[in-house]
């Protein structure tokens, strides 16, 4: 039996290709600007309005998005007034999301707290047709804002104050950019998990920078290597019977390593040719 014979499987092969384009698309942006564990704080942060869907009894997606894009929003307040104390009050925010998340759903009636393990490490069954719907709008949306104002974005990322000299509106650009994180961590948790979903972010754009020299170049690659993990990893996960989410990651990991083996010698050709 193939499969495609499975609903389920049919459903959470379409969600981890959504993941598998969108998270690396921002994550070059979060790479590139060196916030490569902003995707993380987002999803502990997320966790929170998992756990408290569940204490309230609303639905996980909206409620954990909700969450984040606070978060979002709170994390650049923090970054933007204490840029000495700023790591740890972002290291505070991040403990204090996991830890609402396992208390909030620890709280609530029935086995919520269980069902959080699909939330952290992902699961094959619990991606419904409303949620595909929900995802691919939302992806919908994430591609819109970096088609109408990629420009600026690269521009934050590059050099925040070259970007202000410009008259980028740099702290908008850094708000909307960890807004679009959150976006993708909510996207990414149903396969991926919470947390690990960061990894399909920064993995395969590392990985794409080991052999690409251009912004562009390495954001279309690791785009590809993103969707290749991801579909990889959960038809693995089907075969082995392991949650996806680790199994993307594995995936992801070793491309890094094959791109980084295969990098050695075209960067010594490069020395050469100068």
């Amino acid at each position: 039996m193939s499969l495609l014979d499975f609903d389920f499987m049919r459903r959470a092969l379409v969600a981890a290709a959504l993941v598998g384009l969108i998270a690396p698309l921002i994550g070059v942006f979060l790479v590139q600007r060196r916030l490569a564990l902003l995707g993380d704080g987002m999803g502990h942060v997320a966790l929170t309005g998992v756990g408290l869907a569940f204490l309230l009894g609303t639905a996980p997606i909206p409620t954990a998005m909700a969450a984040a894009v606070a978060g979002a929003f709170l994390i650049e307040f923090i970054r933007y007034r204490s840029r000495t104390a700023g790591d740890v009050a972002l290291a505070l925010l991040f403990y204090g999301g996991i830890a609402g998340g396992v208390m909030f759903a620890s709280l609530a009636p029935g086995k919520a707290a269980s069902s959080l393990n699909s939330y952290l490490f992902g699961s094959l069954s619990t991606v419904a047709e409303g949620d595909i719907w929900a995802l691919a709008l939302l992806c919908l949306g994430v591609v819109a804002v970096v088609a109408v104002l990629g420009r600026e974005l690269f521009a934050v990322s590059l050099d925040a104050d070259i970007a202000a000299v410009q008259g980028i509106r740099v702290r908008t650009m850094s708000t909307l950019m960890a807004v679009l994180a959150a976006v993708v961590v909510v996207v990414g948790m149903r396969v991926v998990g919470l947390l690990l979903v960061s990894a399909i972010m920064i993995v395969p754009v590392a990985a794409a920078q080991q052999v690409t020299r251009s912004f562009r170049a390495t954001a279309v690659l690791a785009i590809v290597l993103g969707l290749t993990a991801s579909l990889t990893g959960l038809v693995g996960s089907f075969y082995v019977e392991v949650p996806p989410g680790p199994t993307i990651v594995l995936v992801a990991l070793l491309s890094f390593a094959v791109l980084a083996v295969v990098a050695v010698p075209i960067r010594r050709r490069r020395r050469e040719v100068r």
